[in-house]
């Protein structure tokens, strides 16, 4: 039966135009499509089954199965899977996909970021509601379980991450503010995770405008493999970063000293867009952070959409009085 199944899906799902197939990768498959049946009886197996699933971020494709990229522990995932189901007398089969004719690749990655976003969105309102740090290692945990299944780095990861250092290890505020010569700071690399949103955009029209205009700028998540650069808005490297409440763009103000009644406001919007607290009632940067986050999604290079992102900050500071 199942094998019939698997016939007839090759025959109209996997027919793909000539322009898919020129674009496709040819030397291996991109997905992994797990189909399966189960006897009506073993209606609890079916839900042990689901659970794992969607422990693995496997994506509900239609009524025809569960999709997950085609990596090698994704393979083993579901061959062992496809192993339980049959122990419980159902039938199961793993096909390898190169192309869908009407789910183009992009599509299907932004459908897995999608639901990747929506995990991230309901763990940061977990964090929000524990102002006192509770349950902060099984937090952690649930962030980590996600970042494992997040294949194409949804930008809600940044934002999690950010909001669950500051649960962990809230800065004490320092009677004397640190002060920084922006002479220290000519020519140099400056360093941030990818993906940029709403913070690091910000901060990185900041560094050019302000602090330092030849200013370069890199990407990763290991600040260390460029031991030159400047880090800012990473974790536990030092730089500039998230300071008790206040956002990166915040400590670099403060930082600076950098006070002019744009700069203010500039700060105040660019809190609210990153935090989401409502601290001051600016509602400006909430449309530009939904930009940058479905330009994220898009197949840009993170300079790319650190450049957007920034000519955004230009026209936004142009239009405050």
């Amino acid at each position: 039966m199942l094998t019939h199944v698997l016939w007839v899906y090759h025959l109209t799902v996997m027919t793909v135009s000539q322009r898919q197939m020129e674009t496709a990768n040819q030397d291996r498959p991109e997905w992994l499509l797990l189909l399966f049946t189960l006897p009506a009886s073993q209606a609890s197996r079916r839900v042990e089954i689901w659970r794992k699933l969607k422990k693995y971020g496997a994506l509900s494709f239609r009524s025809s199965g569960y999709l997950l990229p085609d990596t090698p522990p994704n393979h083993e995932r579901f061959e062992w899977l496809s192993a339980a189901i049959r122990k419980y007398k159902g039938e199961a089969s793993v096909a390898k996909l190169f192309a869908i004719d009407d789910l183009p690749p992009d599509d299907l990655r932004r459908l897995f970021i999608e639901a990747r976003t929506k995990d991230y969105e309901a763990l940061l309102r977990d964090i929000k509601k524990n102002k006192a740090g509770v349950n902060l290692p099984r937090m952690r945990r649930h962030l980590q379980e996600i970042v494992d299944i997040d294949f194409f780095d949804s930008p809600m990861r940044s934002r999690v991450e950010t909001a669950l250092a500051a649960l962990e290890s809230p800065a004490v505020e320092s009677k004397k503010k640190v002060r920084h010569a922006k002479r220290e700071f000519k020519s140099r690399i400056w360093v941030t995770r990818p993906r940029p949103g709403i913070d690091r955009v910000s901060s990185a029209w900041l560094i050019r405008k302000r602090i330092d205009p030849a200013a370069k700028f890199a990407f990763t998540n290991d600040a260390k493999s460029i031991p030159e650069a400047i880090p800012f808005d990473m974790f536990n490297v030092g730089g500039f970063t998230h300071q008790g409440d206040n956002c990166t763009f915040e400590t670099l103000c403060n930082e600076f000293g950098l006070r002019d009644h744009k700069i203010k406001a500039l700060a105040e919007i660019i809190h609210d867009a990153d935090l989401s607290d409502e601290k001051f009632g600016r509602i400006e940067g909430i449309g530009l952070d939904h930009v940058l986050t479905g330009w994220a999604q898009e197949d840009l290079s993170d300079g790319e959409l650190l450049k957007r992102g920034m000519d955004l900050i230009e026209g936004l500071v142009r239009t405050l009085k």
